[in-house]
């Protein structure tokens, strides 16, 4: 049986991509050992494959009061509730390798309020998951709770910036029907 296809657009055989994106592609794989199907996938589009990766980048990973974990916590949780079957995927693996818990994935993308992190951590959460259901409702009663858990307000655009950015991207990847890799399933698992 073959699989089925990484995404509902063509993918771009990896000779006839820009150098650039080789080369991002090659670092990618040389590091985790496989190709992401998100690179592949908006490969498609040289131009937003770029300006896409910068934007990540440059939110998911800089240093700051929300650390590369946190980060990929808001990743799951608002992804979870845009039902992006990927970015749970792919960003679960990440969280469960840069957080060292083989749970903690399953337990934010199945109900964040009742997983084991902490209440600052919870506090982000629900502000996260508000940008991404009703950032309309937001209000500086949200922006308090999170000085209170011990956010900065940079931290807050940084919270803000990635739950909005990822509803972005799992929309594209919802749209595109994009498969995580099998490769993904299995990262974390083991206990650190």
């Amino acid at each position: 049986m073959s699989s089925p296809p990484i995404s509902r657009f063509p993918i771009p055989r990896l000779a006839d991509l820009p150098e650039d994106i080789r080369a991002r592609i090659a670092t990618v794989q040389e590091k985790s050992g496989f190709v992401p199907h998100v690179f592949l996938a908006l490969a498609h589009r040289p131009a937003e494959f770029r300006a896409f990766f910068a934007y990540h980048d440059a939110l998911m990973n800089k240093e700051g009061g929300v650390s590369k974990a946190e980060r990929e916590m808001i990743v799951v949780a608002t992804s979870s509730v845009n039902q992006c079957q990927y970015c749970v995927i792919a960003h679960g693996a990440i969280l469960r390798v840069r957080a060292k818990n083989p749970l903690i994935a399953e337990q934010i993308a199945a109900n964040y309020r009742k997983a084991d992190i902490t209440p600052r951590q919870r506090a982000m959460l629900d502000f996260a998951v508000k940008v991404a259901t009703a950032a309309y409702a937001i209000e500086e009663a949200d922006y308090a709770r999170l000085r209170e858990a011990g956010f900065s307000e940079e931290d807050s655009w940084d919270i803000v910036a990635i739950a909005a950015f990822f509803g972005m991207s799992n929309r594209l990847a919802n749209a595109m029907s994009m498969r995580p890799n099998d490769e993904f399933y299995s990262l974390g698992r083991a206990p650190a």
